[in-house]
């Protein structure tokens, strides 16, 4: 909220500050000359700064949101370096034409193989290469707006529907004969876990095997932790998998 905030105070202060080419002679340090020259491939730099702090932004609250997998960690870089790829296109491109279709011919060449199965995933991809490119423009005001319009409106979309249920399988293996099944019942219930007990084996140690429905954005990492409880529990490792069609 307060990088957005600040947007929209400095593109409603200095409206024309970066939307032309060169300076604007009401830019705060402004001096002699030669300052608006020196400072403005810096000033550019700043752009890219404020396109990637408005990626982050909006790919922290897309990672929060519910989804039916987990975002990896391939993808929210990718939608911070696309907002900032989107600022950089348009400061490359300039008012020039012909700058411009030299970077549409370069974007055609480049072929991405890796597809982004999740329809919202695109979508947001999309939208981030605008916000970019509204920051590539100077357009602080317009950056900000919508950044904060997106942000919400996820976090809106994100009350409706029922998001899609994980089926896994989850090997419990107790450090002795003794298995704590009051202890893993209550972590299951503590996170929504829909579970039944379909396998138990009892030797030196105790192995009970759950076919368990979570939600998609449940951390398996979170769960098994809180399973061992570093050792307090009686539970000796936790593994998951898919579970078998």
């Amino acid at each position: 909220m307060a990088v957005c905030v600040a947007l929209v105070w400095g593109g409603l202060r200095w409206p024309k500050l970066l939307t032309e080419t060169g300076l604007s002679s009401d830019f705060p340090f402004q001096g002699a000359q030669g300052t608006a020259h020196t400072l403005h491939p810096f000033l550019e730099v700043l752009k890219l700064v404020i396109a990637a702090a408005v990626g982050l932004v909006v790919t922290g609250v897309h990672k929060r949101c519910r989804r039916d997998k987990p975002l990896t960690r391939s993808l929210e870089q990718a939608q911070v370096l696309l907002c900032v790829a989107g600022a950089m296109v348009m400061i490359i491109i300039g008012n020039s034409i012909a700058r411009a279709l030299s970077i549409a011919g370069a974007a055609a060449v480049i072929r991405f193989r890796t597809p982004v199965k999740d329809p919202k995933d695109t979508t947001i991809l999309f939208l981030l290469l605008g916000l970019g490119m509204c920051c590539g423009l100077g357009a602080f005001a317009v950056a900000g707006l919508g950044t904060v319009f997106l942000s919400v409106f996820l976090l809106v979309l994100d009350q409706f529907g029922d998001s899609k249920r994980r089926a896994l399988v989850v090997k419990v293996v107790a450090e002795g004969h003794e298995f704590p099944v009051s202890h893993v019942q209550s972590v299951f219930a503590r996170h929504g876990v829909v579970f039944e007990a379909r396998e138990f084996s009892q030797g030196d140690e105790a192995t009970v095997k759950y076919h368990a429905q979570l939600d998609a954005g449940a951390s398996l990492e979170d769960l098994s932790m809180q399973l061992m409880d570093g050792g307090a529990s009686g539970i000796r490792s936790v593994v998951w998998e898919r579970q078998k069609k």
